[in-house]
């Protein structure tokens, strides 16, 4: 069957090894950071300008992404000073090191104003135990009680546990703002759902796109819900973003993400990340017409699968979403169950 050219392709089969990058487009230079999770490593870039470097991401504050970093900078990157730092979303795998680099080079700091207050927020608030907000958002959601009492003595995890710390002061983007690295400008573009006001950088000169996790290729970003907005719509945020890109991308785009490889083909893959959510919200609603439920129970029909262990906290994150999104559709009402969790069902009762 022509598929009209609309495929995913990889041009580069295999990723840089540590240390080391590759060049995928004059002046644009790709490398890895490791990471201590399924998903192990986080891509980042390094942009030629002549006299000084810009680098988009930083990985983990962690001893193996420092190594990284200190074998690229002694290494591909050495003999040019470091100007700045695109950081396109305040995740800690994308902006952890963003502090400790300005520190090592002098390097400045270039992210979107909602990604740098989340950052230094996040950052200076270190919990030795769960706060009140969070112990009620999983209980809303539905956690199974011996989980929540477990968890309530439990050191939680801190942003400030692998992000070092951020200085005051950062050069703020925004959309439609155009910035100049590698010989070319680059278009600044807003995405939202999988973090608010993530950046993402397409070039006027040629064919690159820098997307970060808003733009991936065959996995799909968690869109999770969180106490600091316990009633907030990622999933409608990620849909509607994911549309509006698809009026701005062509085949031809090679996009650079922050994780997996480049790829082009981001017209289907734009259709993709909707479909997935558009069925898991599908599944969802049907689950729910035949018997209510909480987030925590309505793992299977989002997921396909249920979830365990290292995984169930961002599961429940984003269950909570798919969740909340039929709700804020009125395709779902809801009401309090006696420990405090939300049951949902199929249809606007409210």
């Amino acid at each position: 069957m022509d598929d009209g050219g609309r495929r995913i392709r990889y041009p580069h089969a295999e990723p840089p090894g540590l240390g080391e990058v590759i060049e995928v487009a004059e002046g644009v230079l790709w490398a890895r950071m490791p990471l201590p999770m399924a998903l192990d490593h986080v891509n980042v870039y390094a942009l030629d300008d002549g006299d000084a470097w810009t680098l988009v991401d930083t990985g983990l504050n962690s001893s193996a992404c420092r190594s990284g970093w200190e074998a690229l900078l002694s290494g591909p990157l050495a003999g040019k000073p470091v100007a700045r730092i695109v950081v396109t979303h305040h995740h800690p795998d994308h902006v952890g090191l963003a502090g400790w680099l300005m520190a090592r080079t002098g390097a400045t700091l270039v992210t979107t104003r909602t990604a740098w207050l989340f950052a230094r927020m996040l950052t200076l608030d270190v919990q030795e135990r769960p706060s009140e907000a969070a112990l009620e958002f999983w209980r809303a959601a539905g956690m199974p009680a011996a989980m929540l009492e477990a968890r309530k003595a439990e050191r939680p995890f801190n942003f400030a546990d692998v992000v070092a710390p951020l200085p005051v002061g950062y050069t703020r983007i925004s959309e439609g703002d155009v910035l100049t690295a590698a010989g070319r400008r680059w278009r600044v573009r807003i995405g939202h759902g999988h973090a608010p006001e993530h950046a993402t950088l397409w070039s006027e000169d040629d064919d690159l796109v820098l997307g970060g996790d808003q733009l991936l290729p065959s996995i799909s970003p968690n869109l999770s819900v969180y106490p600091t907005e316990p009633e907030g719509d990622p999933v409608g945020d990620w849909i509607a973003s994911c549309n509006s890109f698809k009026t701005l991308t062509s085949e031809p785009h090679l996009i650079l993400p922050g994780h997996k490889l480049p790829f082009t083909g981001l017209p289907t893959r734009l259709d993709q990340m909707i479909e997935n959510h558009v069925s898991a919200l599908h599944r969802l609603e049907t689950a729910l017409s035949s018997r209510p439920a909480t987030a925590v129970e309505s793992f299977v029909p989002v997921f396909k699968r249920e979830i365990t262990g290292g995984q169930f906290g961002l599961a429940l994150g984003e269950a909570v979403a798919h969740c909340l999104h039929l709700w804020h559709q009125g395709r779902a009402s809801r009401d309090r169950r006696e420990d405090g969790a939300w049951v949902y069902r199929a249809g606007d009762q409210r």
